[in-house]
Parts: C-alpha cells; structure tokens; sequence
C-alpha cells in the first residue's frame, strides 16, 4: 500500500509502498479515512532536535488518525469489525508517526486500548483533528486550567489550537478574552463566543485574569501573561512558538504566579471533544486536502498558509 515516509530533517516526504499490516493479540487494524497534519509534523521535518522524539526512519508519519475496524488480534474484547474510531496518540502503546508508522497511508494497526469510539454523525475529518487538536485543547483549558462558571480567562492565539480551546472555555461557563495579533480572525472570535479580542497580550497587563492559557507560545506572550494574572493566578503555556523566554521574576515572586505546562491530553479528552463536535457546540475551521496533497499541505503549514486545522481525507 501507498505511505509517505519520513526520512531526515530537511528532506521531502517519499511516496513509499510498504506492506499491509497485521494485527497482533490485542490489537486491531484500522482502514484509514482520515489523517490530521500538524505543526508538530513539520517541526519534526524542519528542526533535527525532533529527531531524539523519532524512534527509526523511514517512518510513516501522522498521529491525528480515524478510521474503521476492519481486523482484529487475538484476545481483542473492546472492539470489532464495523467500529468508527480515532487513535489517541499519547495512550502508552507508542506516538505513531514517532514510535510506530503513523497515519499517512491506508491502513493502520494500533492496540485495542488505544480506540476512542466516534459518536453516531461525527465525521472522519473531526474525528482526525480530535485525536490532537482537540485532545491538546481542551486539556490545556479544562484540566490543567480547570475552566469553569465565574472564571476570567484569557486563550492567547486562535489558531488550530485556540479557536478549539477558546471555545471549550465558553462551553464550561468561563469568561472568555482572546488575545491574537491577526485582526483577519476577530469575527471568530465573537463566533466562538469570546467577551473581547485584543491585539497583544500587554493590553491585559493588570488585569487580574484568573487563567492564561497560551496556546502561541511566542516568548513575549508567556511574558505577558504573567503580567496579566491575579494574585496565585495560572498561566498554562502549550504553544511552543519560541522554545526559550525571558520573564519577569518579580511578576512570579511577587504574585505567586502558578505556570504550568500542558502537553497532550488523554483518551477522555478526546471523548470529551467527541461529543462537543459531534453537537455541533465546536465548529472548528478546518481545510481538507487528499492523501496526495499532504507534502504540499506540510509545505503550506510550514509558511502559515493555513486557517485552523488542516486534514487528508484518505479514503471515503
């Protein structure tokens, strides 16, 4: 079957034929008909510090994956043949696309364990930006900042993240305040539900946000934040625009600051987010491409050429 692999920093992806899977006790094989791609995917193809993350290449990548049960291994329970499913990348069974050959191809093979089952009208598409855009998101709003009624909170970015994130916020009863530099996106944020959109995160300086949560990352953004939190307020940092910043530690002392990390999420996330979409209480921009359009939809992704989300429909 037809794969693109991924073989070094800075080389193009390789239209590959490789072997049809075969599931083993405890796992099931998926017919693929949807895989998200990610700016995780290209810095892994662009930055050779990723390379430590890439257990063997060639390697298939794509960790945003959806698709049907079509085989299952020996002592499968949880699934069968029929099941519409997404892959949660950071269940325990190794990442695909860094571990195991992920989703850009026609089939996968991946452990019972690691199913999340799709609600009845959720399409492959959401259900591919599910397994990491969504599962990130709403990890980083509603667990790690613990949204709820009566909560200030601030989402720095409305990108593939953001928009998510900000609107997870909304549906738990959080105020909501965006901060995003492209004005070209401010009627999504009145969409989504937001109380105000600003420019620039400094615009919050003082404040007294309860939770930030920067879903940009940009260095000057987490600065920011920190100066527009309450006292024992939260910055929750995901974004990983810059990978180093400068802060003001008075803002950290003096405050008490909490700054927390955000990373992924779980299988109850992406169930979570499931159910959102599948409602249609999250609609969130997304650009569908084919499996032949993936190297050109990494390629547009690298030079911010995307709104929102970004999915290959492999198959119908």
């Amino acid at each position: 079957m037809k794969a693109w692999h991924f073989t070094g920093t800075n080389e193009p992806l390789v239209l590959a034929e490789i072997p049809e899977p075969e599931p083993g006790p405890g796992e099931v094989l998926l017919d693929i008909k949807a895989a998200g791609l990610c700016h995780s995917d290209v810095g892994a193809m662009t930055d050779a510090g990723w390379m430590a993350l890439i257990d063997f290449t060639p390697i298939v990548m794509g960790h945003e994956i959806a698709g049907v049960v079509t085989k299952v291994g020996e002592g499968v329970t949880r699934a069968a043949v029929g099941d519409r499913a997404g892959i949660c990348p950071t269940a325990g069974h190794g990442a695909p696309g860094y571990q195991r050959d992920g989703g850009f191809t026609l089939q996968h093979v991946a452990h019972e364990d690691d199913l999340v089952p799709m609600p009845d009208g959720l399409s492959f598409e959401l259900a591919a930006l599910g397994t990491d855009a969504g599962m990130t998101s709403y990890h980083a709003i509603a667990v790690r900042g613990e949204a709820g009624p009566g909560m200030k909170i601030g989402v720095i970015g409305l990108g593939g993240l953001g928009q998510i994130g900000a609107r997870v916020g909304v549906l738990k009863g959080a105020e909501i305040h965006v901060a995003e530099i492209n004005e070209d996106v401010w009627p999504l944020a009145e969409k989504i539900g937001a109380r105000s959109v600003v420019k620039s995160v400094e615009e919050w300086a003082g404040q007294d946000f309860d939770v930030i949560v920067d879903y940009a990352g940009f260095g000057t953004t987490t600065s920011g934040a920190l100066k527009a939190i309450r006292q024992n307020g939260r910055v929750v940092q995901v974004g990983m625009g810059r990978l180093e910043t400068t802060l003001d530690i008075r803002d950290v002392i003096l405050k008490e600051a909490q700054l927390w990390g955000s990373v992924g999420g779980t299988k109850e996330d992406i169930a979570a987010v499931y159910e959102m979409l599948a409602a249609g209480d999250i609609e969130p921009i997304m650009t569908v491409t084919d499996f032949e359009g993936i190297p050109e939809g990494l390629d547009k992704l690298h030079h911010g050429e995307i709104q929102g989300r970004l999915v290959a429909k492999v198959a119908d």
